[in-house]
């Protein structure tokens, strides 16, 4: 099948019943002395263009999370602007369009990693599915703003090209059977943040619709003095002053730089992060006063986006994913030390978070703490800052546990990605279950995915296969629980959610 876009044809390949379109430049090449300039409009080629085959990622530290999820690698370089797309037809169908921002500590990731293949969804929901890549660490984040003005978009560049991406899928979706006037933007850990930005970005303003943030809210931010510090760090680990010498830097050694430096800075002062002694994450977006005017959770508190339907929710042991790739084994003293630091008395938080976990080691009660500092407490920041907001905002909560590495993991970071792309027998997967999917984990995943697929399509995520799906709200702060069974729950672990009143 061969389809017209505003750059030239491109011809795409079927797959299980589904036409793919792989590689789709979305933007002009970041090169050269546009390294570290917005996003500039894609270039039109010649001929029919194949899309066969998926386009490089941004650079990356390789490995990670990344090589968990099954990604193999399409290989690294600059030209990384690409989407892909996933659809049932090209027919006048206006399809609703569901487009995956892709997670990673904005340091890794791509859209093309076997997981978020859009293949089930596109056929369970008849909708259209688009995966991006965007720009990674120092190339998307660098704030090179206080160096020349010409650079102030710089650390927010990773963000503008999602923006760009959007503004691709407005042009050119109905095209590929999709409907630009329904588009819902959903990722994960930062492609979640990514979406609570893209709330609060000027330059994503009324091209997405409805927005879904898995493991991830409008937390994780930088202000221009701490980016300045990232910077300063990263120009003196190359040995370079200025920003012309940057430009001569390879991609690989600039990322190695990054890479080195990460650890290094951690969040300013009064962010979850820094309370609790994890490092932040060195690249992220920057709060540059124009490309992100504010704070994104102000902007939301403020109306920003009002009228756009959230859904958003985390899992339940979400840190034991990084606790699996460390080595932090925590004694009793230890774990009071911290939580004395974060709530000031440590031994109230501890009979908190113990109530709930009979027979937890110290260690598993930090990583329980950790969760709620990075993930749980900021989505419900986020639901909270929505309150008077025009739309619905929906919460959710995943909590089937893995058994892999001796059931280490529980319900960790990431875990309920393949769910929702019906993703259980992709590449990594078992891996990550510690088995292969039965009939029951069959049936998670159809209900996650029915209701991912019904909020794409009417901003309610509500279906007959669910328990009564109520509005986020503060009197009892419902949240649907997706499990082997599926529950609504009131306020879950809402005594350690009171503890964090005041300090996140």
């Amino acid at each position: 099948m061969i389809v017209n876009t505003a750059q030239g044809q491109i011809e795409g390949i079927e797959r299980k019943g589904i036409w793919q379109f792989r590689g789709i430049p979305y933007a002009a090449a970041p090169v050269g002395e546009r390294r570290f300039l917005p996003p500039a409009p894609p270039l039109p080629w010649e001929g029919v263009r194949s899309g066969a085959t998926f386009g490089a990622s941004s650079w990356a530290e390789p490995g990670g999370v990344t090589a968990l999820l099954g990604d193999k690698g399409v290989g690294f370089d600059e030209d990384c602007l690409h989407l892909n797309v996933f659809t049932p037809g090209r027919e006048d169908a206006a399809r609703p369009v569901m487009v995956w921002i892709h997670g990673g500590s904005f340091t890794g990731g791509s859209g093309s990693t076997p997981w978020y293949d859009g293949t089930k969804l596109a056929t369970l929901g008849d909708v259209v599915v688009v995966t991006i890549n965007y720009r990674l660490a120092a190339l998307g984040f660098l704030w090179l703003g206080d160096l020349d003005d010409r650079y102030r978009s710089s650390g927010m560049n990773g963000i503008l090209d999602q923006a760009a991406a959007l503004a691709w899928v407005r042009a050119n979706i109905a095209g590929f059977g999709g409907d630009p006037n329904n588009v819902t933007i959903f990722g994960e850990s930062a492609g979640a943040m990514s979406v609570s930005t893209l709330l609060a970005t000027p330059a994503a303003r009324g091209l997405f619709h409805r927005a879904i943030a898995q493991s991830g809210a409008a937390e994780h931010v930088s202000s221009t003095q701490v980016a300045a510090g990232v910077t300063e760090a990263v120009m003196a680990d190359l040995g370079v002053s200025t920003i012309e010498e940057l430009l001569g830097v390879s991609p690989e050694v600039l990322v190695e730089a990054g890479n080195r430096v990460d650890g290094l800075v951690h969040s300013e002062p009064g962010r979850g992060a820094h309370r609790t002694g994890a490092a932040a994450m060195v690249f992220q977006p920057v709060i540059d006063g124009e490309w992100l005017p504010e704070d994104p959770l102000v902007a939301v508190a403020q109306g920003r986006a009002a009228d756009v339907p959230l859904l958003i929710g985390t899992n339940l042991d979400e840190w034991h994913l990084f606790r699996l790739m460390g080595s932090d084994v925590l004694d009793h003293e230890e774990l009071l030390s911290r939580m004395t630091r974060v709530f000031g008395d440590g031994e109230r938080a501890h009979e908190h978070y113990l109530a709930t976990r009979p027979g937890a080691t110290p260690s598993d009660l930090w990583s329980a703490v950790l969760t709620d500092a990075i993930f749980r407490i900021p989505a419900i920041r986020l639901i909270e800052a929505r309150e008077n907001a025009t739309s619905e905002t929906y919460q959710y909560l995943f909590s089937w546990p893995s058994s892999a590495f001796d059931g280490v993991l529980g319900s960790c970071h990431a875990l309920e990605i393949p769910f929702v792309f019906g993703a259980l027998e992709n590449s990594g997967a078992e891996l990550i279950f510690g088995a292969s999917a039965g009939p029951e984990l069959e049936e998670l995943s159809l209900q996650m995915q029915r209701a991912w697929l019904a909020f794409a399509r009417t901003g309610d995520p509500s279906h007959d296969g669910l328990p009564h799906w109520p509005v986020a709200n503060s009197a009892d702060r419902p949240a649907m629980r997706f499990d082997l069974t599926r529950e609504l729950l009131h306020d879950h672990d809402g005594d350690q959610r009171a503890l964090w009143e005041g300090i996140l």
